[in-house]
C-alpha cells in the first residue's frame, strides 16, 4: 500500500512540476512576468562581487507572449535585488524573470533568475506578521547578550540562525552538537512538556493539558516557520508526545512509522532530505535503543545520570551512518558534549521561547528574561568551543554508502561483542590500545609541536572561508594583509591569533565581495595606515576604507615595509576602468598581482587573475618559493604562468563544500605535474609558512 501511494503520489508530484507552461519556458530558455506566493524565507547567500537572494515561492500565473496562463507549480527564485530579502512567507509578488530548467532531482518547476525588485501585491498573513514579529522581538531582546549568544539563542528557539557566526557553527558541528542549532522535535517537547508541567500545577485534567499541549504545536510551527524541518520536528514532536501520554515508549514506533509515511507522502521531496533522515533516525534511537540501554545502566548508576547517557549515546549511534555520510568524519567526543550540555538546554529553550513570546507585548521585561537563557547558551557555545579544539575530537571516515556500511559493521561488532562476554577482555585490549596510541601522540605532538602561530612565520594563509585573506610578517605585531575575506569576523579572529596590532598596508587585489567584505574585521582594534588597490575599479573599497589613505596600484612600483618588499606587476594604470556592467571574470582580471620577497622567502601573490590574463604576464613572473594558486584553484588556470614562478609550495584559499568545485582537479594535477606541493585551507585551516635553516616549510593550524 505504502509504494502504490508513494507511486502516484510522486508522480502525479512529477508530472505536475515537468509538464505545463512554467517548464515549457523553462527548457526555451524564455522569459515571462510571474504572479507567486513567496513560501519560504528568503535565504542570503555571497557570490564574488554580488549577493543573491534565493527564496522558494509557488507560481500562480505566468504571462508571455501576449497570454496570461494560471498555474500552481513550485519554483525557485534567484535574484540580485537587496530587497528580495525583506520578503517573507505568504507575500505574494509579481516580477520578471528568465526561467531556467531546475537541476538535479528537485520537484521544482523551473528556477527564475529575477531582474529588479519585487512588486508587492499582498501582504502577508496574519499568521505571518505575527511570527515575523516574533522572530523580529526575540533578536531585539537577545541584542545586548555577548555576540555568541545573541547568534546561538535564536538559532535554538526559533530556528533563526542569521547572527549565527559560520566558525561558531562549524565548532558546534565538530563537536556534535549542531542539531541544537536547528529547530528539532526536542526543542519542541521541552514546550510542551513546559505546558503540561505547568497544567498539572494548575489541577487541569490529562484531557484539557492534552489538548492545550497539542495546541502548543502549531503554535510553535508558526514562530519557527512551517519549512519543512520544522514541521518534521512537529511530527516528531507529536509522537514524543503521545509516547509519554501512553506511558510506554515503544507505542511511540508504530506512530513515527506513521508519521514518517504521512509526511513522505504529502512531501516526496523529503525523501531525498539528509535533514529528514537524520530527525528520524533520532528519534527511532530514543524509541528503540534509550530504553534498553537505560534499563541496563540503572543496575550501576544513578537514575538521572543513566538517563542521560541512554538518551545521548542512543541518538548518536541511531544518526552516525548518515552523518558519516554527509562530513566524511565520524565525531568520537559528541557523546561526551551531548552530557555536559543536556542540563541547560531545556531552560535555555524555555526562558528563549518565554522571551520570544514576551519580546512583542514587552520589550525590556523580554530582555531579562532571556538573561538565563543567554547564560544557559553561554555554557553550550564554550563546550563546543573547547571540544572542537580538543585532539581527534572526530576521526577521518569514508564519505559515502561505504562509510555508512563501516559505521553499522562497527556498530554490530560492538553488539556482538557485548552479547559474548568471552570477546570483552580482547575487544577492551584493542580499544585501551587505540585511546592509549592516540591520547599519546596527541600529547606528545602538543609537547613537540611549537604554538600558534609557530616560530619564524613569514606568511599566513588565513581561513576565511571562500575567499582570500593573507599575512606577511612586517615586525613584532605588524603584518601586511593582503584582502580581508568575505566575512570581518574570520580574518579578525586570524589577525588576533597572529598578535597583529599594527597594520602598514593593506592591499585589496579586487573590489570581490570574498576578497574585500572581510576590511572591517582587519581595522577592529588596529591601526591601519594605507589601503593599496586596483586602479579599475576602487569604489567598493574604498567605501569600506572610508576614512584611511587609499592609494592605486600600478605595474612596476615597489612597496617597502622594513625588510619586506611588495613588487606590483599588474595591472598596468593606463588600462581602463571597470564599468558597472563588467562580470565578473573581467573583474578577477583586474587584480593587483604582487610579488613579495624578504631574505630567505619569496611569493607570488596574484589576487584571482585568470586564464587569459595570466598568460601574458607569464615572462614577466620572476622564480619564487610558494605560490598563492589564482581564484581559490578554479579550472581557469594557464599552466606557463604557474610553471614560471617555480614555485615548490602553493596555497589554495578556499571555502569549504563551496557551490563552485574549488579547487578544480585539473589545476591540481596541474600542480603536482609540475611538482608543487599544494595546501588547502578547506583542509588545513590557517597555513603558515615558516622559514628554517634548510629552507621553509609548511604548518597548519589544524
Amino acid at each position: 500500500m505504502c509504494v502504490a501511494a508513494s507511486a502516484v503520489g510522486v508522480g502525479l508530484r512529477v508530472a505536475a512540476v515537468g509538464s505545463g507552461p512554467v517548464r515549457e519556458l523553462a527548457r526555451e530558455g524564455g522569459r515571462g512576468v510571474v504572479e507567486a506566493v513567496v513560501t519560504g524565507d528568503p535565504v542570503v547567500k555571497r557570490r564574488p562581487g554580488r549577493r543573491m537572494v534565493i527564496a522558494r515561492a509557488r507560481a500562480e500565473a505566468v504571462g508571455f507572449a501576449g497570454r496570461r496562463v494560471r498555474v500552481r507549480v513550485p519554483v525557485l527564485l534567484i535574484a540580485s535585488d537587496d530587497r528580495w530579502a525583506a520578503v517573507g512567507p505568504s507575500v505574494r509578488v509579481r516580477f520578471e524573470g528568465r526561467f531556467t530548467p531546475p537541476r538535479g532531482g528537485d520537484l521544482i518547476a523551473a528556477v527564475v533568475i529575477v531582474r529588479g525588485p519585487p512588486e508587492i501585491r499582498a501582504g502577508p498573513s496574519a499568521a505571518q506578521r505575527l511570527a515575523g514579529t516574533v522572530r523580529a522581538r526575540l533578536r531585539a531582546a537577545v541584542a545586548r547578550l555577548p555576540p555568541d549568544q545573541r547568534g546561538v539563542l535564536p538559532a535554538m528557539v526559533v530556528g533563526d540562525v542569521s547572527g549565527l557566526d559560520p566558525r561558531l557553527a562549524e565548532d558546534f558541528r565538530t563537536a556534535g552538537l549542531t542539531h541544537l542549532l536547528v529547530v528539532s522535535g526536542a526543542n519542541l517537547a521541552v514546550v510542551v512538556g513546559a505546558v503540561l508541567a505547568l497544567c498539572r500545577v494548575v489541577g487541569l485534567g490529562g484531557r484539557v493539558a492534552t489538548v492545550l499541549a497539542a495546541g502548543a504545536v502549531p503554535l510553535f510551527v508558526l514562530v519557527a516557520r512551517p519549512d519543512p524541518s520544522v514541521l518534521r520536528a512537529a511530527v516528531m514532536g507529536l509522537v514524543g508526545l503521545a509516547a509519554l501520554l501512553g506511558g510506554r515508549e515503544r507505542r511511540g514506533l508504530p506512530a513515527l512509522g506513521a508519521a514518517v509515511v504521512v509526511l513522505v507522502l504529502l512531501d516526496p521531496a523529503l525523501a531525498r532530505s539528509y535533514g529528514f533522515a537524520l530527525s528520524v533516525l533520532a528519534t527511532a534511537g530514543l524509541l528503540v535503543l534509550a530504553p534498553v540501554w537505560r534499563a541496563r545502566l540503572r543496575r550501576r548508576l544513578p537514575g538521572p545520570v543513566a538517563e542521560a547517557v541512554a538518551v545521548a549515546a542512543a541518538a548518536q549511534v541511531a544518526v552516525a551512518p548518515v552523518l558519516v555520510m554527509l562530513s566524511g568524519r565520524l565525531g568520537v567526543l559528541s557523546v561526551a558534549a551531548n552530557l555536559l550540555v543536556a542540563p541547560v538546554v531545556a531552560p535555555a529553550t524555555l526562558f528563549g521561547f518565554a522571551g520570544a513570546l514576551t519580546a512583542p507585548v514587552a520589550l525590556p521585561v523580554a530582555r531579562l528574561v532571556v538573561v538565563p537563557a543567554g547564560w544557559a547558551v553561554g555554557w553550550v557555545t564554550f563546550t563546543a568551543r573547547a571540544f572542537a579544539n580538543l585532539p581527534f575530537a572526530s576521526l577521518p571516515w569514508p564519505r559515502g554508502p561505504a562509510g555508512a556500511a563501516g559505521v553499522l559493521a562497527v556498530c554490530g561488532l560492538g553488539a556482538l561483542v557485548l552479547r559474548h562476554r568471552r570477546l570483552l577482555v580482547p575487544a577492551a585490549v584493542v580499544v585501551v590500545g587505540v585511546l592509549v596510541g592516540a591520547v599519546g601522540g596527541a600529547v606528545v605532538l602538543r609537547a613537540v609541536a611549537p604554538g600558534w602561530p609557530p616560530p619564524g612565520w613569514v606568511m599566513v594563509a588565513c581561513d576565511v572561508g571562500q575567499g582570500d585573506a593573507l599575512v606577511l610578517a612586517a615586525g613584532p605585531g605588524r603584518a601586511v594583509v593582503v584582502d580581508a575575506g568575505p566575512d570581518p569576523r574570520p580574518v579578525d579572529g586570524c589577525l588576533d591569533r597572529l598578535g597583529v596590532r599594527d597594520v602598514p598596508l593593506l592591499v585589496v587585489t579586487h573590489p570581490h565581495a570574498d576578497h574585500v567584505d572581510g576590511l572591517p574585521g582587519v581595522r577592529s582594534g588596529r591601526t591601519v595606515r594605507l589601503v593599496l588597490t586596483t586602479p579599475r575599479g576602487p569604489g567598493r573599497t574604498a567605501a569600506l576604507a572610508r576614512g584611511l589613505p587609499l592609494a592605486l596600484a600600478a605595474a612596476g612600483q615597489t612597496w617597502r615595509v622594513g625588510d619586506l618588499a611588495l613588487t606590483v606587476l599588474a595591472p598596468g594604470s593606463a588600462e581602463p576602468r571597470l564599468a558597472p556592467d563588467d562580470d565578473g571574470r573581467t573583474i578577477n582580471d583586474a587584480s593587483v598581482v604582487l610579488v613579495a620577497r624578504r631574505p630567505g622567502f619569496s611569493a607570488l601573490l596574484p589576487g584571482d587573475v585568470e586564464d587569459d590574463a595570466q598568460a601574458p604576464l607569464a615572462a614577466s613572473v620572476p622564480p619564487v618559493d610558494v605560490l598563492k594558486v589564482p581564484h581559490h584553484g578554479s579550472r581557469g588556470q594557464d599552466r606557463a604562468f604557474l610553471a614560471a614562478s617555480r614555485a615548490r609550495l602553493a596555497l589554495v584559499s578556499v571555502g569549504r563544500d563551496n557551490d563552485y568545485g574549488h579547487p578544480s582537479p585539473v589545476t591540481l594535477n596541474t600542480l603536482a605535474s609540475l611538482g608543487v606541493r599544494a595546501y588547502r585551507t578547506d583542509r588545513e585551516g590557517d597555513i603558515a609558512i615558516v622559514r628554517t635553516r634548510g629552507g621553509i616549510t609548511e604548518v597548519s593550524r589544524h
